[in-house]
């Protein structure tokens, strides 16, 4: 039985690849962060589930669950590692806290290569490895090629992630694992469902008070049309195991706007964004 590591699968995008996966045939090793949601999937998904209990930004737990992985798996190798553990942290750069902003790195970089550095030889990545080698599945963003006001501290995580998997993917051509990118758009995720739960009073006495209120509206339409995250797991199940996988896959519900965000004049889009957002400056006549 081929064997994937995915980390995050409690909910959103991470539980879509471990649903898709399951149904593909693998055993799924999923990280989780306190028992009972590893009780819970444990019961929802069966005995090809294995539940891992680690905080990626804990790099002895995340060793630890290694080592778990290794003595399951004997000779054989992982099939795949999936990177999607992740959290977004909202506010405008200029007023947000910086051990907020340290937080998110933390998560979302840091945290990415303290599991990649446990797992990676698993899937081969060591001197003197068998012929066939296991592949690693970034989970980036749309937001890691162009950022947007108020979630800076996200897309400046995404844009680091971006470029520490083409350094790895290169990297790791010396062992035969390749390493690729899946890019979702928005996505039906309780990262876009908490868009609601955001609390905009720290910033409400800012200029940007009037603007924070719009980016929440907007990232409420998002999440409500968004693809379901069953979506990501069909990519991420091609990215594992196509004969010649892409090196990026942009999955997205609105391609166009991809496109326009990412082909069009950087000072042109600025411009969209700021009358859209009303950041348009105000020239005083």
């Amino acid at each position: 039985m081929q064997s994937v590591v995915v980390t995050g699968v409690t909910s959103g995008i991470g539980w879509g690849c471990a649903k898709v996966l399951l149904e593909k045939g693998f055993r799924v090793f999923g990280s989780v962060r306190n028992e009972a949601d590893a009780t819970r999937l444990r019961a929802q998904w069966g005995e090809r589930f294995e539940p891992l209990l680690f905080d990626v930004t804990a790099q002895d737990e995340v060793m630890a669950a290694a080592q778990k992985v290794k003595a399951v798996l004997g000779s054989d190798l992982l099939f795949g590692l999936v990177n999607n553990a992740g959290i977004a942290v909202p506010g405008p750069l200029l007023y947000l806290p910086i051990a907020d902003f340290r937080h998110q790195l933390e998560v979302n970089v840091v945290g990415q290569l303290i599991v990649t550095q446990a797992f990676a030889p698993l899937c081969g990545a060591e001197p003197d490895g068998p012929s066939r080698k296991g592949r690693i599945v970034n989970i980036t963003s749309v937001g890691g090629t162009s950022a947007s006001p108020f979630v800076g501290a996200y897309n400046s995580s995404k844009f680091a992630f971006e470029g520490l998997s083409e350094a790895l993917r290169r990297e790791l051509m010396l062992f035969g694992v390749d390493v690729i990118v899946v890019a979702p758009g928005a996505v039906k995720t309780p990262i876009w469902d908490k868009a609601e739960a955001i609390d905009v009073a720290a910033y409400e006495r800012t200029v940007y008070g009037p603007s924070l209120r719009k980016v929440r509206e907007l990232m409420l339409q998002m999440g409500r049309s968004g693809l379901p995250p069953e979506a990501i797991g069909q990519a991420v199940h091609r990215a594992l195991t196509a004969r010649a996988p892409r090196a990026r896959y942009v999955i997205t519900p609105d391609p166009v706007q991809n496109v326009v965000v990412n082909t069009f004049p950087r000072r042109l889009v600025d411009r969209i964004i700021a009358r859209r957002l009303g950041l348009a400056r105000k020239v005083q006549a």
